[in-house]
């Protein structure tokens, strides 16, 4: 499901409250947002949950605000500010040298990820650390920025759109941007704007997804694992295979309804011939089967 989650939710706050509302326990959703942030979260239920890891590797676009000219200890505006630069030498700063910085950052770039995050170091988060006053060293992550488009600026603000590979941190960007112009920055706001397929026109509020359920609507919503491998070829089996398919067993091209063969290393999405979606399988051509790479077994 494409939830749309809204300020003041942490990304598990959403879950939880996801749970109680279609009433399913088997909940994960698919890469945390920060809790002012908002925009595209997608929720993964049941064995859906099997697609977290593959959306979770997906790019994501970003529609962030940077206030320059001041930096805190959590990157963003809700931080503890411990530097702001006069406006005399803010005002200095020109639009063509904000502009030339920032669109100097797409391609692949080594970025420090913030005391303020999930990420662990000896078993701990780091926010935890840094809620109790300590800092530690973090190693320097690659990370890609394949896009990066200023939609407005208005200094000390600039709002800009950007796609970028997972793990990458925006309000890490905005300061390393302030950095760069040797003024600080810090993240004034975040929208996720789309994860891979999913975009925030098609993402719900808790609220929408409540009143669907109350009018019994909420599968109408709800779409189905196999949606999201469109490049996969379709394959369905014979009913003398379906055995097979439900045991997540290999599965001989004898069995395939089609007798055109994929290519070798193909991934193929597997129904029965029912058209029911069993999962995603990978085509041996040597072996002349079908090996599964990961089941969504119908519930």
């Amino acid at each position: 499901m494409n939830v749309y989650k809204e300020a003041g939710f942490t990304s598990h706050d959403v879950v939880a409250k996801l749970r109680g509302i279609c009433k399913q326990k088997k909940i994960g959703h698919t890469g945390t947002l920060d809790p002012d942030a908002v925009g595209v979260l997608p929720v993964c239920f049941g064995s859906g949950t099997k697609l977290c890891d593959v959306l979770t590797d997906w790019d994501k676009e970003y529609i962030a605000a940077l206030r320059l000219g001041v930096v805190t200890d959590t990157q963003d505006l809700s931080g503890q500010v411990l530097f702001q630069v006069e406006e005399e030498r803010l005002a200095a700063l020109s639009k063509e040298q904000v502009r030339e910085c920032i669109l100097s950052f797409p391609g692949d770039y080594e970025q420090i990820p913030p005391m303020y995050s999930a990420l662990k170091v000896n078993g701990k988060k780091l926010y935890e650390l840094a809620r109790a006053g300590k800092e530690v060293e973090r190693k320097p992550r690659t990370v890609q920025i394949t896009e990066l488009e200023i939609l407005e600026m208005n200094l000390p603000t600039v709002r800009f759109r950007v796609v970028c590979s997972k793990g990458t941190y925006i309000r890490t960007l905005c300061h390393d941007i302030g950095e760069k112009l040797g003024c600080g920055g810090a993240m004034a706001s975040l929208t996720r704007s789309r994860v891979g397929m999913f975009g925030l026109e098609g993402a719900l509020r808790l609220t929408e997804i409540e009143k669907l359920r109350d009018e019994d609507k909420i599968s109408s919503v709800i779409i189905s694992p196999d949606a999201v491998f469109p490049a996969c070829r379709e394959v369905r089996v014979t009913s003398a295979g379906r055995r097979l398919l439900e045991n997540g067993n290999k599965i001989p091209s004898g069995m395939f309804a089609d007798r055109a063969l994929p290519k070798a290393q193909e991934r193929l999405r597997m129904y029965d011939e029912e058209g029911r979606f069993y999962g995603i399988y990978e085509y041996h051509a040597d072996a002349k089967e079908a090996r599964p790479v990961k089941m969504f077994l119908p519930e």
